[in-house]
């Protein structure tokens, strides 16, 4: 059996996901892009080791922040990890946020690997190099690595797009966790706040002392608006308010993409006064 638990950030996924695979003999994948990156703790609201209660949590901490690692990358190892514990018995529970992931992992999606992953890796003045050898008018953003790589993909290969496929490739049942928008935003805030209290300027800073400046540190909510506080463009004060500003926004895009991506999907609302009738609920909708 394969459950997932997805919703936006901040509406209690993590600790549903261990209730139930304690009821239900389950492992835990995780499916937020920024929680396979190791060190990248706070600003991901990465569950802590005591949280896990004893059950085993896969694709977490597998890549450094440096490293690229795609969707295609993720595709390849959550199945490869749904294999494993299928093969011991064990019912799987995918929890996150990322819609794209759990697309990819369970629908018949399909890369061009080579193309994909090669031009993942190349720089921006390296993606320009190799335009100009096509044309000498590059008619998109400069300064949009991903853009660059789609045209680079286009005149290297005709249009060669993944194929988003619609066909499940694996039996499962999706739950989707929902909260009174303003107590949603309300916790949102909150949990930025406790954020700052536990380090995560000081996590972020290290990172920025070392000079590194990978994709997941420049687009990742929580470190590119203190990055630009340490780039001098804001206060700090500033930089935690866009936290929270980016957070709630991210938060609105996510309920989108699963209302639209996932046409099973089973909305419950929270019981933050009684988590354990959640609990309950979300047990009675895996057993229908």
């Amino acid at each position: 059996m394969i459950i997932c638990i997805v919703g936006p950030t901040g509406v209690g996924k993590t600790k549903l996901s261990v209730e139930l695979a304690k009821r239900l003999n389950a492992e835990i994948i995780n499916a937020d892009s920024m929680q396979v990156y190791r060190h990248l703790d706070i600003a991901t609201a990465k569950i802590k080791e005591e949280e896990k209660e004893g059950i085993p949590h896969h694709l977490f901490d597998i890549v450094d922040p440096e490293d690229i690692y795609t969707v295609y990358d993720y595709q390849k190892d959550c199945r490869k990890k749904i294999k494993e514990i299928s093969s011991r018995g064990k019912n799987i529970i995918l929890v996150g946020g990322t819609g794209l992931y759990l697309k990819a992992a369970l629908f018949d999606y399909r890369f061009p690997k080579e193309e994909k992953t090669e031009k993942e890796s190349l720089s921006t003045e390296e993606l320009i190099t190799r335009l100009h050898q096509y044309t000498d008018h590059i008619d998109v953003d400069l300064h949009n690595q991903r853009r660059l790589q789609r045209l680079l993909e286009r005149y290297e290969n005709g249009t060669v797009e993944e194929k988003k496929g619609d066909q499940p490739l694996y039996d499962f049942k999706i739950i989707g966790l929902t909260l009174d928008r303003d107590v949603l935003y309300q916790r949102i805030n909150q949990r930025v706040d406790q954020m700052v209290e536990e380090g995560v300027i000081e996590e972020a800073r290290s990172f920025y002392d070392q000079n590194l400046r990978s994709k997941a540190l420049l687009t990742g909510i929580g470190y590119k608006e203190l990055y630009s506080y340490f780039d001098g463009e804001c206060s700090k004060e500033e930089a935690i308010e866009k936290i929270k500003q980016n957070s709630r926004r991210y938060a609105k895009r996510q309920y989108t993409f699963f209302n639209h991506q996932f046409k099973d999907i089973v909305w419950l609302s929270v019981n933050l006064n009684h988590f354990e009738q959640t609990v309950e609920e979300a047990l009675d909708i895996i057993r229908k």
